[in-house]
């Protein structure tokens, strides 16, 4: 599979996990497990913390989330993570 069909089915399936629209921040390909991808996506929610205290705000924060794919560009793993390195 070549990088833009692992990078649109990052997106998507990001997209559709989270509601919200998400940007492919980093692709990679990886040689470890048997091969695929390793992705992050950033995607823009509304904080937790601010929701969570009642404040009738829109302060946004910046999520980020590492996917990996298979070769078959099958999603095997998927979290949140506090940071990435670009």
């Amino acid at each position: 599979m070549n990088f833009e069909e692992a990078a649109k089915k990052v997106q998507a399936f990001v997209s559709s996990m989270t509601g919200k629209p998400a940007t492919l921040v980093k692709l990679e390909r990886i040689s470890e497990n048997g091969g695929g991808w390793k992705a992050y996506a950033e995607v823009y929610e509304e904080s937790a913390f601010i929701k969570s205290v009642g404040i009738p705000s829109k302060v946004m924060d910046r999520n980020f989330y590492e996917v990996l794919l298979n070769n078959a560009l099958e999603v095997t793993a998927y979290a949140r993570k506090k940071e990435i390195e670009l």
